[in-house]
């Protein structure tokens, strides 16, 4: 098995088709060198290798002869050889999985130096200060990824030398300086570790793979894989790949560009950088870089080169890059290239560009989109007309509004968050070990870093608001304080961030709905074009079913009648319904809610025009309409002929052990029939006052929680005869009506499969309770997905599957789709797919993850 991947002198062993075995860097690294780009010469570990060592402890027994012989085909190719002592050849060790994960894992830069070779870099280089500066950041790299040494405590080393000195920044230590600074990193680590400083270059290697590899592991890496749904058995790749220096002069700078930005998806080159720095400067905020435009005034044929090599990577990968470059002593090397994270409204923007520009065809762009990313075009801003008080201005760095209670760590936004709480999280800047509480804030403010820096990729990634590189800003963490000019805000004061501004405002500040703009509606009209499973919306309400339309949705799928009843003006009709002793004094309360529920469907029906509104009966026991207070029951009291005492006494009878499972849905329109025929006769007045408008409706009448086909028949005898012209069908939500479906068919016009209750019933768990166990039981591999979230496909979806063949077999003019809250899950809307059911519906804001979703289905059908 090969474990070693050479790449450099334009030659490579890989290539960008091997991701699996190079991960994502590695590949392109060799896929660059094969393309001609001035890549530095170096070699891949596999994951194979990374896979094999966390396994056993071990590294594989030849690995370290073909490491060797990399090492000299890298040095051929650089003119240096590794661990000589007059030219001396220095790598970096970085990971590389076969996904991008941004900072999640560990890098080593400058190994290879020791008290000898930085001598010898010195010489070469006739730059001192440059060799000693790029050592003391090996020690202090080495030192944190290998020893586990926190950073800040060498950074902390310097910070008092600098303040000794009455420096104010690194550039101004002489190399004397470094020296001692080095002198006194090395001294701490003798102290902390037991032992001195590795001088042996191949010792210092063999220890940085080692922890490079079991970086795969480490807690942030883990809870990336977690919340990005990336498996555990994919390991990481090992490049190590010869050092070049962006920090040996004037000449000399290192930058992160983006073939179109990241943030709008306009069609600019875009980036920052800064001249004579290493790349963990740019990246980690250690200082403020600069707009990469400038780049062709401070050294134009580096510029013009890095243009060039902009429009063959976007050209050749057909995909928005992100390039990371260093220019040593004017010569430019590409060190990274990868596909862009980027926000949902650039990806929506360059996918519509590129089909515009000939580089992708429509079906191809539909791909580029994660259809659960959708959801994130879905939600409001600002409100242009709400009052305002700005505090600071930072950059962009990630689109959207939000609003929350300023913390100041990690670990207390996920305290804050625990408790319901919404936040900002405010950082100097964020690390990759903030990763849980960027996880659960609703957005990030720091004072520095760019638009590239760990929070502006992170907060793009996860959909999240970023203010980044706020420079005005003073924080003080340990008092949990921040400052902007006189101002004082302190832990639990509201702060509003708009990340298309930068804009950091103080409370909370008014939101309107998106404007979703002409590519949206182009992106959708391209999915809903493709698939033959159409896409409805769960709503209740004139207003939902306007914006279900506004997303895409072609019709209904569910309209819960129950939410009508709850309205404060209709509960106490609701409730005499329920309690009243006499059929008359039942029958006035039916009254007063067929005429509630004839203007409620009027309205539904009227914004559905020209599309089907299908129309659940009454699902809920009802004892979740009654009263509870005695200020309640007192209210009630005075409406019907019965007294506090005795309402209170016919709630408790009507009380259940298990609700979910007892006295509700057609089991109450059986009992109850009054309640059901109320339903259908509003449904039907509805219907005729719409006609009677000019209004084309379709309301189809559905009944819930069928097990039985005589339940159903009973029903529809009953209640077609008031609505003789409307189809009926039933929901699929308890396994018996799965298993007896064509039995059920023989009298219904559709099915609608409930896989909210239908997996509760299957697995006998009750969803308002499971959360805890079902945590537990993700995190030990019993289940690799929350079954409310991703149907079941094992499970669930065999039922699915036997119903849906069992019906059709029965009816073949019978329409199936789903209605729970599954509809809007990508996974679960392309098992719809391959049932081949007719729609799937979903909550409003998920309708066009659900049309994407059901597209690229379509296309991988």
């Amino acid at each position: 098995m090969k474990q070693v991947y050479f790449f450099g002198a334009g030659q490579a062993d890989g290539n960008a088709g091997m991701k699996a075995e190079l991960g994502g860097k590695g590949a392109n690294l060799a896929e660059m060198t094969n393309i001609g780009l001035p890549v530095p010469a170096g070699f891949t570990i596999s994951t194979a290798v990374c896979l094999e060592f966390l396994k056993s402890g071990v590294m594989p027994a030849n690995l370290k002869l073909d490491i060797e012989k990399a090492l000299e085909k890298t040095g051929t190719c650089m003119g240096a050889n590794f661990a000589d002592n007059e030219n001396p050849l220095l790598v970096s060790v970085r990971s590389g999985a076969r996904v991008s994960m941004p900072g999640m894992m560990d890098t080593v830069l400058n190994l290879g130096l020791n008290s000898v070779t930085v001598e010898a870099l010195a010489r070469k280089t006739q730059n001192p200060r440059f060799a000693y500066d790029s050592y003391r950041r090996f020690i202090q790299m080495f030192s944190n990824v290998v020893k586990g040494i926190e950073s800040y405590h060498m950074e902390q080393i310097l910070e008092e030398f600098k303040h000794k000195e009455g420096y104010q920044e690194d550039h101004e230590l002489t190399t004397d300086n470094w020296k001692t600074v080095i002198e006194q990193y090395l001294s701490f680590y003798r102290k902390t570790v037991g032992s001195s400083f590795p001088e042996d270059p191949y010792e210092q290697l063999w220890a940085a793979i080692a922890s490079v590899f079991e970086s795969w592991n480490c807690s942030r890496a883990q809870k990336y894989r977690e919340i990005h749904q990336i498996p555990n058995e994919w390991g990481t790749a090992v490049n190590i790949c010869a050092m070049v220096f962006g920090n040996m002069g004037s000449s000399s700078g290192t930058g992160v560009c983006f073939t179109r930005d990241p943030s709008t998806g306009e069609n600019i080159f875009y980036g920052e950088y800064l001249m004579n720095a290493q790349g963990e400067d740019v990246v980690a905020g250690i200082r403020t870089p600069k707009n990469l435009l400038l780049l062709e005034k401070e050294a134009p044929a580096s510029y013009a080169e890095l243009c060039h090599a902009r429009e063959i990577l976007e050209n050749h990968y057909r995909d928005v890059q992100d390039i990371e470059f260093t220019i040593q002593e004017g010569k430019l090397y590409i060190l990274q290239t990868r596909n862009a994270k980027r926000t949902v409204q650039a990806a929506l923007r360059i996918a519509i560009d590129f089909v515009k520009e000939g580089k992708l065809s429509q079906n191809e762009a539909l791909k580029r989109l994660n259809p659960a990313d959708i959801d994130k075009l879905l939600h409001p801003t600002l409100d242009p007309n709400a009052p305002k008080r700005l505090v600071a201005k930072g950059l962009p760095a990630s689109p959207g509004a939000v609003t929350g209670r300023v913390v100041f760590s990690a670990q207390d936004a996920e305290l804050w968050s625990s408790r319901g709480e919404k936040v900002i999280l405010v950082r100097e800047e964020t690390s990759p070990e903030d990763i849980n509480g960027m996880y659960v804030s609703q957005g990030f403010l720091t004072a520095r870093g760019g638009m590239t820096s760990h929070a502006a990729v992170v907060a793009r990634q996860m959909g999240k608001c970023c203010v980044a590189g706020c420079s005005s800003l003073r924080i003080d963490s340990s008092q949990k304080r921040l400052f902007a000019g006189d101002l004082e805000i302190s832990e639990g004061d509201w702060l509003t961030l708009d990340g298309a501004s930068g804009d950091v405002l103080l409370g909370q500040v008014a939101t309107t709905e998106v404007d979703l703009g002409e590519d949206f509606q182009t992106f959708l009209s391209w999915a809903k074009a493709l698939t033959r499973m159409t896409v409805r919306a769960n709503a209740d309400t004139p207003k939902d079913a306007i914006l279900s339309r506004k997303f895409g949705a072609v019709g209904i799928g569910l309209c819960r009648t129950e939410h009508m009843f709850f309205d404060e003006n209709r509960l106490p009709y609701v409730r005499q319904m329920i309690l009243s002793k006499t059929l008359e004094e039942r029958n006035a309360a039916l009254e007063h809610l067929l005429k509630f529920q004839t203007e409620d469907f009027v309205g539904i029906f009227s914004a559905m025009e020209g599309l089907p509104v299908t129309v659940r009966l009454l699902d809920p026991p009802l004892h979740e309409f009654l009263p509870h207070t005695d200020k309640e029951i007192v209210a009630l009291a005075s409406l019907i002929s019965l007294s506090p005492e005795e309402i209170t006494l016919r709630v408790q009878a009507l009380q259940e052990s298990n609700p979910m499972l007892g006295h509700r849905g057609c089991r109450l329109g059986i009992s109850h029939p009054e309640i059901y025929e109320m339903q259908v006769k509003a449904i039907g007045q509805a219907a005729l006052l719409c006609h009677q408008k000019g209004l084309k409706v379709y309301p189809e009448i559905m009944i819930p929680l069928v097990g039985t086909r005589e339940e159903l028949s009973w029903l529809k005898e009953r209640l077609s005869k008031l609505a003789p012209d409307l189809p009926f069908g039933t929901m699929i939500e308890v396994p018996r009506a799965a298993l007896t479906a064509d039995e059920i068919a023989q009298c219904s016009d559709f099915f609608s499969f409930g896989t909210n209750d239908l997996t509760q019933t299957t697995y006998g768990f009750s969803r308002d309770d499971c959360s805890p166990f079902l945590k537990v039981y993700k995190q030990k591999q019993i289940l690799e997905e929350d079954p409310f979230v991703t149907i079941d496909r094992n499970g669930v979806g065999k039922l699915l599957k036997m119903a849906t063949e069992l019906g059709r077999r029965s009816n073949s003019k019978l329409k199936i789709g789903i209605c729970g809250e599954h509809g809007g899950d990508p996974r679960s809307v392309t098992f719809c797919y391959e049932l081949g059911l007719d729609y799937v519906s979903c909550s409003p804001y998920r309708v066009p993850v659900a049309i994407l979703a059901s597209a690229q289905a379509s296309l991988n059908s």
